[in-house]
């Protein structure tokens, strides 16, 4: 497998730091920790559902799943200051 096909290898629920870096690579600083954190699950869900790569099911979010993308989200941020 070359470096490359580690970009395309698919994210599901489980894969919060992906899904974190996914989301920051989008929004970039346009979303600050406080606005990350107070960003509504349902709005969280679909932003997610149609990031590249991502092959999970809505069905298969967890209110956890949901905290740790938050979590791991606010990381990336800050890792980018």
């Amino acid at each position: 497998m070359s470096f490359e096909d580690f970009n395309n290898l698919p994210i599901n629920w489980a894969d919060h730091e992906d899904i974190a870096m996914g989301l920051y690579e989008k929004y970039g600083d346009e979303f600050t920790e406080s606005k990350i954190y107070r960003v509504r699950f349902t709005d969280l869900i679909e932003w997610v559902l149609v990031l590249p790569n991502f092959v999970g099911k809505k069905d298969d979010c967890s209110e956890g799943h949901l905290e740790q993308i938050q979590a791991k989200w606010v990381h990336e941020w800050r890792d980018n200051q």
